[in-house]
């Protein structure tokens, strides 16, 4: 949940019902889920929504090729 930008700085919030962690425990752990699902999303857009064909050795086929387009977007930001 954004409240402003200002100078150049982004106040951010967010809600949870943790008790007994420190702050950088909750940043770090809802920093982590959000990775997460951004290479969930990327998953999905990649191929992995549907199964295009057939037969279950074609689809086989077609998944280790998504796994390996999705190693790639994973590891491409950290190498670039």
């Amino acid at each position: 949940m954004r409240f402003t930008d200002a100078d150049g700085l982004r106040l951010t919030a967010f809600a949870t019902n943790t008790t007994g962690v420190p702050i950088a425990a909750l940043e770090l752990r809802h920093r982590l889920r959000a990775r997460a699902e951004n290479r969930i999303r990327a998953a999905r857009a990649t191929g992995l929504r549907n199964l295009p064909l057939h037969d279950t050795a074609q689809n086989q086929i077609w998944l280790e090729i998504v796994q390996i387009a999705l190693d790639l977007l994973a590891w491409m930001p950290m190498l670039a």
